[in-house]
């Protein structure tokens, strides 16, 4: 204890590192107050909070804090941004023009910043008017005017200038966090919106289990106990590495030499991140989402329960397969062996016992397909965790903190935030947040993170 409270005072005796917490945790506050603002013309009393949810726009408000059900000026969150980003990560690694304007340096970057905010621009409001379409149908009786009917024009415009403008306010705050707070600003929204439903979780599962027939406290604490060590599991998944050997060529320049030391080279069990998850969901939410335009059919309403169905067997089947598939594709995109063999020849170094060039290639190739495999392994088993804890009996909310998206995003910024303390610290001469160790951050572009660097 007495050397944890030594650490708090050396954090806050760091005038630079206090000053960007205190900055951190006002744009955060400045977010959070902003996902309570709904939107004008509709009547908050008459929205019911539908809890755990299992659609895509349950996955949406799980990103946003609950501002989507509450149908806020943040509503659509930072999600648009990160569908944005993520279309033009993939186009620089796959299209000429944009390859090379990523090799430009700062003025490539700040291209690419523009058109990734253009894009904003237009996903948001189409976005928009899709959630607008959705919340007519769920909530006929909450919009002002409406009466059931068709949503009024002025409405609508008004709804897509606020919508649009807040996921551009929610970009801006995040931009502001990662320049003049603590840890990247864009993950940082994502992970306070996560942690926001946490307590009402476990206050829910809490509720469940006091009440008759409920099991007790010694199931509640079992609960809690599962749920540390799938964190710590997690944490093992996030920060396993695969090191590869690397020899420096000797250089003798005057009377010093350079080089000759090995080193290593550093490759993520799970460098996809999050990615694969998220994607598999997506298409998870597809059928169920056309079978519900056709609420007659009885095949299209059959489509709709199976899919809806997160518990069922079939259903987790098929999402383990997709995450598996998506993992050895996102790892394709995101780790280029080629560039990797490239920069270790132009830096004189080489794998012991490997050729530079094309052997090189081949080489990082295997290793890589190797290590993706246990990886996208446990990513697809922690994904599943939910419907698991779901079956075993734990409350709807709370056992969505089991894993999939939500676990991995918490653990993956928390970790990189730490980092970032743990590298004030020690520039400044005290001792790391460990008194043995170090904490690792994310070497290879990892969860959310990627889209917002």
């Amino acid at each position: 204890m007495k050397k944890f409270l030594e650490t708090i005072r050396n954090i806050f005796a760091i005038e630079d590192l206090r000053t960007r917490i205190l900055n951190t945790l006002l744009f955060l506050a400045v977010y959070r107050f902003g996902s309570y603002v709904v939107l004008p013309g509709i009547d908050p009393s008459r929205i019911k909070s539908s809890g755990a949810d299992s659609s895509l726009a349950g996955l949406i408000d799980i990103f946003a804090g609950g501002a989507f059900s509450r149908a806020s000026v943040f509503a659509l969150g930072i999600m648009p941004y990160i569908s944005a980003s993520i279309v033009l990560q993939l186009l620089q690694m796959a299209y000429p023009p944009f390859q090379k304007l990523a090799r430009e340096g700062e003025s490539g970057r700040n291209k690419i910043n523009q058109y990734t905010r253009f894009l904003t621009i237009l996903i948001t409001a189409a976005q928009a008017v899709g959630f607008l379409i959705n919340f007519r149908n769920q909530y006929p009786d909450a919009i002002i005017g409406a009466n059931g009917g068709p949503l009024p024009i002025s409405f609508i415009l008004t709804s897509v200038f606020l919508l649009t403008a807040g996921t551009m306010f929610v970009m801006w705050l995040g931009e502001k966090i990662t320049d003049k707070g603590l840890g990247n600003g864009t993950s940082l929204i994502i992970m306070i919106g996560i942690i926001a439903r946490l307590p009402l979780a476990i206050g829910a599962e809490f509720d469940s289990r006091i009440a008759a027939n409920g099991g007790g406290l010694i199931p509640f604490i079992v609960e809690i106990a599962a749920l540390l060590g799938v964190i710590a599991i997690v944490i093992l998944l996030v920060q396993g590495t695969r090191k590869i050997p690397i020899q420096v060529a000797k250089r003798i320049v005057g009377n010093k030499q350079y080089g000759g030391v090995r080193q290593y080279l550093p490759l993520k069990v799970n460098a996809a991140g999050v990615m694969p998850i998220i994607f598999a969901q997506a298409i998870m939410f597809l059928p169920s989402t056309i079978a519900q335009a056709f609420p007659g059919t009885s095949a299209g309403q059959s489509i709709a329960n199976a899919f809806l169905n997160y518990t069922s067997i079939w259903y987790n089947l098929l999402l383990a397969a997709l995450i598996i598939v998506f993992t050895y594709f996102y790892t394709a995109l995101s780790v280029n062996s080629n560039q990797m063999a490239e920069d270790l020849k132009k830096n004189n170094a080489f794998i012991p016992g490997i050729k530079p060039g094309r052997d090189t290639v081949t080489y990082l190739d295997s290793v890589i397909s190797h290590i993706t495999l246990p990886g996208s392994l446990f990513l697809a088993a922690v994904a599943i965790l939910p419907a698991i804890a779901a079956l075993l009996g734990v409350n709807r909310q709370f056992a969505n903190f089991y894993g999939g998206t939500s676990v991995l995003i918490l653990v993956g910024v928390v970790l990189d935030t730490l980092q970032q303390i743990e590298s004030h610290l020690l520039m400044r001469k005290y001792d790391g947040l460990m008194t043995t160790g170090r904490i690792k951050g994310r070497t290879v572009p990892n969860a959310v993170t990627t889209v917002a660097q």
